[in-house]
C-alpha cells in the first residue's frame, strides 16, 4: 500500500504477521516469505513512484497565483536590535506589525546586532543574502563607527560596498542616515552626516536622511545613556522609515 506526505512518500507492505513495514525513498521492499521481487514488478513500482511524485508535488506546491512572502532584511546595530527595550517594542517589530496590518505580504527579518559596525555588517552580509534572498535590505549602520571615532572614509567605503552587494543580489537597498553629537567637532559631524547621502546618490538608492528626525535633540526620548531611543520613540523612527520604504514594497 502507498502512503504519502509533503516530506516524501513510501511503500508500505504487510508482512505475514500483519505488521506494517515502511520502506524509504530507495523503495526497500520486504516481500512475504522473502521472495525476490521480479524485474517486471520493479518496473511497475518505478512507474507508480513517478506518478505519485507528480501528484505529491502538485498537492504540496502553492496554488497558482498565491502570493509568496518576500523578505525585508534589516541590517543594523543596536538602534534596530532594540537595545534596552522589551520584546516587540523596537521599531523593526513595529514595522513587521504595520506590514501585516496594512496587508503587505513582505515579512521582516531583523539581522541587527548591538555594537555592530559597517565593517562587521559588510563581512556577514553575503551569508545573509545567500540564505534569505531578500527583496529589500534596510541598512541602519554607521553610528558605532562614529562613536568610536573611526575613519569616515572607511565607513563610507563599507557602506558603499554593502549597497553594491545588495544590488548585485537583485535586492533594493534603503539607507537610514544617522548623526553624531556636536562634541565630535563640526567637521567630523558634517562629514559623517553627509556620507549617507553621498552613497545614496552615487548608487541611486532610497535614503532616510535621519533616523531620529524630529526628536534627535530631545533627551526625554532617549534612555539614560543618551544614545538609544526609548520605547516611546520607536514609532517615530518607524514614521521616518515608512514613507521611504513603501514605494519599494510589492503591490498589495
Amino acid at each position: 500500500m502507498f502512503t504519502h506526505g509533503c516530506d516524501g512518500f513510501y511503500l508500505r507492505a504487510e508482512s505475514a504477521n500483519g505488521a506494517d513495514t515502511r520502506a524509504g525513498p530507495a523503495f526497500r521492499i520486504m516481500a512475504q516469505d522473502e521472495q525476490t521481487v521480479t524485474i517486471a514488478s520493479m518496473k511497475l513500482l518505478h512507474r507508480l513512484r513517478h506518478a505519485l511524485l507528480v501528484v505529491i508535488v502538485a498537492l504540496c506546491a502553492p496554488a497558482a497565483g498565491q502570493p509568496v512572502a518576500t523578505v525585508v532584511l534589516v541590517l543594523g546595530d543596536s538602534i534596530s536590535a532594540g537595545y534596552g527595550l522589551a520584546k516587540g517594542e523596537g521599531w523593526v517589530d513595529l514595522l513587521a506589525t504595520r506590514l501585516r496590518q496594512d496587508g503587505y505580504r513582505e515579512r521582516v527579518v531583523n539581522a541587527s546586532i548591538s555594537g555592530d559596525t559597517t565593517a562587521g555588517a559588510r563581512a556577514r552580509l553575503p551569508a545573509l543574502l545567500h540564505e534569505l534572498h531578500p527583496a529589500i535590505v534596510v541598512i541602519e549602520l554607521g553610528g558605532n563607527d562614529a562613536l568610536r571615532g573611526g575613519n569616515l572614509q572607511a565607513t563610507r567605503a563599507n557602506l558603499d560596498a554593502i549597497v553594491v552587494a545588495v544590488q548585485a543580489a537583485h535586492a533594493k537597498p534603503l539607507i537610514v542616515g544617522m548623526k553624531v553629537p556636536p562634541n565630535y567637532g563640526a567637521a567630523y559631524a558634517r562629514t559623517f552626516e553627509g556620507l549617507f547621502a553621498d552613497v545614496a546618490k552615487a548608487r541611486r538608492t532610497a535614503l532616510v536622511p535621519y533616523a531620529f528626525e524630529g526628536f534627535g535633540d530631545d533627551l526625554s526620548q532617549f534612555q539614560a545613556d543618551r544614545v538609544h531611543p526609548t520605547a516611546a520613540a520607536q514609532p517615530r523612527i518607524l514614521a521616518s522609515v515608512w514613507p521611504v520604504l513603501v514605494p519599494l514594497l510589492a503591490r498589495k
